[in-house]
């Protein structure tokens, strides 16, 4: 076995799959094809990415929807057990959980990681989120701090536990801010030294934590230029602390024969029949407490978040798709997420005829 995860050495643009655990996925549409996430259409979903080489899944923790006719993101599959699941389903592909700091014990989280790495044989991995969705909060009976600062402090500390519980092989006491442990130990651990570690931030908080602890960082993109300028002062952020981070982006993706057909489906769902109050909804809310996206942009965006949650939008031919991925990947981006309106009927005419061009390109290697 490798002593490196693939998603360190195998592309040089990374692409994932995001939120297929939720339901309709990414897109904020009332149609009713839209994605269903019961299990049988994630495994199918992780057994085609699995195929065409595909490099991760990448799943929302979300606990409340966002309301609005279809009550967006109402229906999610918990991240750990997907996770453990999938993993299970699937030989080359990793598959991260995603854990809110606040709602999951670092010595809990811990052993579940080190537990499904093992039954995977290392392909697991941890996206961290420290938190910004009040209305989560409220549903667990806790209160969001306000400020960046207190988040990412209860976040560093608390990251600072699983790392320890992987490397350390004796058990050792803790006396923190906002954790007091004793006698505690991690066994087993993970398969290798590097369980890859993910993180969306926005804010210089949250920064400041992806630098210092995540492999890859999750930023929007708005303008290239502008993104490529931004991943160069995130890398020289990193090398001051002697570590190395890369940027990842997210997208979502229309892709068919002609542009016209793309042009038509993508106005279909995206504007025609885009549930408009979720979308509102999950601008307000961060807006209110969240940096992800410039205060400034985030009305201008509303369309792209009908379309895929703000991500990139890749509306197309495949060689227009390709094209957008290859920009990406010019500015600097070490990969992206993908999100269809169904994963699973999309997936395979994208594998087909856009992975081909990625890889003449030179950006990503054949399966």
């Amino acid at each position: 076995m490798s002593d490196q995860n693939s998603l360190f050495t195998r592309n040089q643009f990374r692409l994932g799959l995001f939120s297929a655990n939720c339901s309709s996925g990414m897109a904020v549409t009332k149609i009713p094809e839209r994605w269903v996430n019961n299990w049988e259409n994630n495994i199918k979903m992780a057994q085609i990415a699995d195929r065409v080489g595909l490099d991760f899944l990448l799943p929302i923790a979300r606990w409340v929807g966002y309301g609005g006719e279809t009550n967006f993101h109402g229906s999610v599959l918990e991240t750990m057990t997907w996770a453990a699941g999938l993993l299970a389903k699937t030989e080359n592909i990793n598959v991260f959980a995603t854990m809110h700091t606040a709602f999951n014990h670092p010595g809990v989280v811990a052993k579940q990681i080190a537990t499904i790495d093992q039954m995977s044989g290392g392909r697991a991995g941890l996206n961290v989120v420290c938190g910004w969705n009040k209305p989560e909060y409220e549903a667990f009976g806790l209160d969001l701090p306000q400020d960046h600062a207190s988040r990412y402090r209860y976040g560093q500390e608390w990251f600072d536990i699983v790392s320890k519980l992987w490397s350390e092989e004796m058990p050792f006491n803790w006396d923190g801010e906002f954790f007091t442990l004793k006698d505690t130990y991690g066994d087993p651990r993970p398969v290798r030294d590097n369980v890859p570690i993910f993180n969306a931030a926005g804010s210089p908080e949250g920064r400041e934590f992806a630098t210092s602890n995540a492999n890859f960082l999750f930023t929007s993109m708005i303008e290239l230029e502008k993104s490529r300028q931004e991943i160069k002062d995130l890398k020289v952020q990193a090398a001051a602390k002697g570590r190395e981070i890369d940027m990842l982006t997210f997208s979502y993706v229309v892709c068919r024969p002609t542009q016209e057909e793309a042009d038509e489906y993508h106005q279909y769902y995206a504007r025609e029949n885009a549930d408009w109050a979720a979308v509102d909804n999950i601008i307000n809310l961060m807006f209110q407490h969240a940096q992800s996206f410039p205060p400034e942009m985030l009305q201008s965006l509303r369309e792209r978040f009908a379309g895929g949650h703000g991500g990139v939008p890749l509306v197309g031919t495949p060689e227009v798709v390709a094209d957008g991925l290859i920009k990406l990947h010019e500015a600097g981006f070490a990969g992206t997420t993908l999100a269809f309106v169904n994963y699973a009927e999309e997936l395979p005419y994208f594998a087909e005829t856009v992975l081909p061009i990625l890889e003449a390109a030179g950006i990503r290697v054949p399966v």
